[in-house]
């Protein structure tokens, strides 16, 4: 078995490799840039190699300084992780002539299925049904619009090396077609260092479901089952889950046994996955092969108990695979929430700064779950503007897909991060979504049930009550220990009332609470009665209550004269008040926010790409204003209404923080 390895690659897939590797009893070496000199990986690693700076074409892409860490160090195979150099067959050329052993496929199976162009014609050739598309190379963006209009709209612009989401554009009309070709042949260029763009087919509601395969070099090969990744925003995963609850065990085994085929007649070994669209009657067609670990490989793990990464290790070092088909089971159900570093209620922009806060869930209330948190962060690190904006992999695990969603909900609820945006309340509000309970998905899921974006969790009546009760609990918890501080004058204790006004979503619930050790029974005008026990400490950013026999975990933030409560996807602003208090508090004006509607203000963190219009100019409704790159990403900022221009603040080239104003409108 190997000594030592080297992961070429960062953030949780880095930390991801090392636990397992140091459970094979395996050294490990990290790589680093200038922005994750204090990453987590690096910290993980028994040792760590500096390759340049933050931007991964300076750094982690560039085959020459990760080959130079390979041997600096001694590493005798490397793991590539996901992304990056991971699909570069340059890089396992290189790999192959230092005698280094790739923790991947062969170099002909990297060349014939990496490459998505190459795979769909292989795929096609061995009659492998597949969408339809234009596999050339698309020269320019006029020749992408006349490709676009062969095919037919919609079309999917993708980049031939992409992965990820990046890279990836879909286009309904021909200016769209021109305006994605561009953007995609940018990211591309930038992520992966190859600039090709294929065209094909959009498939309007499908799923997007795909089948995990182990190779060996002696001729074995299994599958390991189904996931199901058709919560998808922007072509990006966001939840995943295994099995699927659309398919039945006959188009399990179908699929199965031609993604093996597949990756047997390129000679594949180690790890590989072959994504399939499937459509309502269970019809499926092959999309692509992606020739490395994929990011959602957790859920497999937990289903069927198979680590991944190992199978992967063993197979690069020469070893038989030790399971058949017949020893694969699955087992439960397992759902990956992805943790995003991203602003939902900005329409999932980026965002970066510093985690002042990050404590990941360390246990669940529901029997027989799982929790697995796959993260690189930790608590006081930063979010980087260079790389993805990934923060960490939620995973749990149930019996059954209702325990495996109950966990969901709990874990992320329970999960807690403060710094910067995130989506949490958006993964929360999916799993409570009926639709999705219902299994009933696709991978226009997002976009059909949030067309206007993500404007955050409307609770019902029931549950509203549940946190109004919880907070006049805790209230009077805090002001029991106020009337407790220490200095305070001779006869001038002070009395909590029983009596109180909750205020929360706009409606008013008159109160009164009768205590208990350890909890109060919460009497609500109509007479019903809520008993809530916690041991909550005023101060303490989460509790963990039990309103009338059910668990209930809120995140928890002081506000003036109450509580900043977060819970399911909601983020509520709770008023406990006297009776009196109450009464005056409607007397209040309503504050109300700065008129920006003449403004375009910047909405993440980021790069002026391009200004697309001058000062004077008129423009129309969807207009583009500029371009602004984020993450790896460029997103296009466009007109709301027709106006003209008055004033441009920013240039190409220019980086601007979150709300500075790009252009003012007369």
């Amino acid at each position: 078995m190997f000594k030592k390895i080297l992961i070429a690659n960062r953030g949780e897939i880095a930390c991801r490799v090392i636990k397992t590797a140091r459970e094979m009893g395996i050294k490990t070496v990290a790589i680093y840039s200038d922005a994750d000199r204090n990453a987590l990986h690096v910290r993980m690693a028994d040792e760590a190699v500096h390759i340049g700076p933050p931007p991964a074409n300076e750094s982690y892409i560039v085959i020459d300084k990760v080959m130079d860490a390979v041997r600096q160090t001694g590493a005798e195979a490397v793991h590539p992780g996901y992304g990056f150099l991971s699909e570069n067959s340059k890089f396992a050329q290189a790999l192959e002539a230092e005698g280094v052993a790739f923790i991947g496929p062969p170099v002909g199976a990297i060349e014939a299925m990496g490459d998505k162009i190459t795979s769909k014609k292989i795929a096609q050739e061995a009659d492998v049904s597949t969408v339809p598309g234009y596999m050339g190379l698309i020269e320019d963006a006029e020749d992408a619009v006349k490709i676009s209009n062969q095919v037919g709209y919609p079309v999917m612009i993708k980049a031939s090396a992409g992965g990820g989401g990046k890279g990836m554009r879909i286009a309904w009309n021909d200016d769209e077609a021109r305006e994605g070709f561009q953007s995609s042949k940018n990211e591309a260029a930038s992520s992966f260092g190859d600039d090709r763009i294929f065209i094909e087919k959009f498939v309007t509601q499908p799923r997007h479901i795909e089948i995990q395969v182990l190779c060996d070099g002696h001729g074995n090969g299994i599958y390991l089952g189904e996931r199901e990744c058709s919560i998808q925003r922007r072509n990006q995963k966001v939840i995943e889950e295994a099995p699927s609850p659309f398919l039945d065990a006959e188009t399990r085994r179908a699929m199965g046994e031609q993604a093996v085929a597949l990756a047997q007649a390129v000679d594949y070994t180690s790890a590989g996955t072959v994504e399939f669209i499937v459509d309502g009657d269970k019809n499926f067609y092959f999309l692509e092969m992606n020739t490395r670990l994929q990011v959602e490989h957790p859920v497999t793990e937990l289903i069927t108990g198979v680590d991944l990464v190992e199978q992967m290790i063993r197979i690069a070092n020469g070893e038989a695979l030790s399971i058949t088909q017949d020893d694969v089971k699955l087992n439960g159900w397992a759902i990956e929430s992805r943790l995003y570093a991203e602003d939902p209620y900005r329409g999932f922009l980026p965002s970066i700064g510093r985690l002042t806060r990050y404590r990941p869930p360390e246990s669940l209330n529901v029997e027989g779950a799982i929790v697995r948190n796959d993260t690189g962060v930790y608590e006081g690190g930063e979010i980087s503007m260079y790389y993805d904006p990934m923060i960490a992999k939620l995973c749990t695990w149930g019996p059954d897909r209702a325990a495996a969603i109950e966990g969901m909900r709990n874990a992320l609820d329970a999960f807690e991060v403060e710094g910067i945006g995130h989506n949490l309340p958006f993964l929360s509000a999916v799993m409570d979504h009926p639709r999705f309970v219902s299994g009933n998905i696709t991978t226009a899921f997002i976009e059909e049930e949030y067309p206007d974006g993500f404007n955050g969790v409307e609770l019902d009546d029931a549950a509203l009550r549940r946190i109004a009760a919880s907070c006049a609990a805790m209230h009077r918890v805090a002001e029991i220990r106020r009337t407790r501080v220490s200095g305070r004058m001779d006869n001038h204790e002070r009395h909590v009332g029983e009596d109180w006004v909750v205020s929360l979503s706009g409606q008013s619930h008159a109160v009164t609470i009768d205590a208990f050790r350890g909890g109060a029974s919460v009497r609500f005008e109509d007479g019903s009665v809520l008993k809530v026990t916690s041991d909550w400490t005023p101060g303490d950013p989460l509790a963990t209550l039990d309103v009338d026999g059910t668990p209930l975990v809120l995140k928890v933030g002081k506000v003036s004269g109450g509580f900043r409560i977060r819970s399911r996807g909601a983020d509520l602003k709770v008023h406990v008040r006297t009776p009196r208090q109450a009464e005056l508090a409607q007397l209040m004006p309503e504050k109300l926010p700065p008129d920006t509607s003449r403004m375009l203000l910047c909405p993440m963190p980021g790069l002026i790409v391009k200004v697309n219009v001058a000062v004077g100019d008129e423009v129309q409704d969807g207009q583009a204003l500029c371009t602004v790159e984020a993450m790896k990403m460029e997103n296009i900022l466009r007109a709301e209404r027709k106006a003209i221009v008055s004033k441009i603040n920013a240039s190409a080239g220019d980086s601007l923080a979150v709300d500075d104003v790009i252009m003012e409108f007369e």
